[in-house]
């Protein structure tokens, strides 16, 4: 389970620069080993998963990574820095897409790359020769989320978890994602090495596609998005948004269906964000 353009970039893009990739459960450490091959450079991990929110343990697979000599990138977009600290946890480097919660309001586009010095310096070089240097005005607006972002945080986790345990009693949900359930299949992992659960759930609803977009269709205050993090509560369909350009056995084997949609809960009342996913449910 991975973001649907980060497969293509592996997938795809990559491969047109010689640069090979194997793709394995990210939450199995053995399969990350086996894959290992002497020329691996570097191992990428996205924990949370984008959509279903699965763990990857962080420390054995810096481990996995000294031991072949090659780094270890997390991508940290779900849990920011506020609830999850991979470089304390070994990763070399942490990745943040921060369009999503280090803004919060959803306004400018721009990302991050942080690691020890030694690291990231080689990085200078390529973002001067290849151009995608941020304007002084989103890292400005960037600078500015950043002063309310533990606060944020804290408010979308609380209510992501009210949310999830509102869902798992729906009788049109299938299943429900989300780290801070002690049903999620990491939990325990979950609450070793992330302060909360953060503010993303994802869960499934009977009937596959058409129920999936019964409840899109009946929000009246949701934002029906591909984008999380902000203040607004969003919605998306993964299998036709984010994860639309991948295949559709790949999607299968990554585990995201039809009936799957993801809620980026955002900072309204957690009764508003039930009553108008109540809404398609009830259909």
């Amino acid at each position: 389970s991975l973001f649907g353009a980060t497969v293509q970039l592996f997938g795809n893009i990559m491969k047109r620069f010689g640069i090979e990739t194997t793709f394995v459960s990210q939450t199995d450490v053995a399969a990350w080993r086996a894959a290992v091959q002497p020329n691996t450079k570097l191992l990428f991990a996205e924990t949370p998963s984008n959509p279903l929110t699965e763990i990857c343990d962080i420390a054995a697979l810096s481990q996995v990574a000294k031991q072949a000599g090659a780094l270890l990138a997390v991508d940290n977009c779900f849990c920011t820095p506020i609830l999850q600290r991979p470089l304390d946890l070994g990763a070399d480097l942490v990745i943040h897409s921060a369009t999503k919660y280090l803004d919060g309001q959803g306004r400018v586009l721009g990302g991050a790359v942080l690691g020890r010095k030694e690291v990231v310096d080689p990085v200078f070089t390529f973002l001067r020769t290849a151009g995608p240097t941020m304007s002084a005005f989103n890292a400005w607006i960037f600078l500015k989320g950043l002063e309310t972002l533990s606060l944020r945080m804290e408010a979308h986790s609380r209510s992501a978890l009210e949310l999830a345990l509102w869902l798992e009693q729906q009788p049109q949900v299938e299943r429900v994602f989300y780290p801070g359930l002690p049903s999620h299949p990491q939990y325990a992992l979950a609450k070793q090495q992330q302060k909360t659960g953060g503010g993303i759930v994802a869960f499934e609803v009977k009937g596959g596609k058409d129920a999936a977009w019964r409840v899109v269709d009946a929000t009246r205050m949701i934002s029906i998005t591909a984008n999380l993090g902000d203040t607004k509560t969003t919605l998306t369909h993964p299998a036709t948004t984010t994860h639309c350009r991948i295949t559709p056995e790949q999607r299968a084997a990554a585990g995201i269906g039809d009936g799957l949609l993801r809620v980026g809960v955002g900072l309204e009342a957690v009764s508003d964000i039930q009553g108008d996913l109540a809404r398609g449910l009830k259909v």
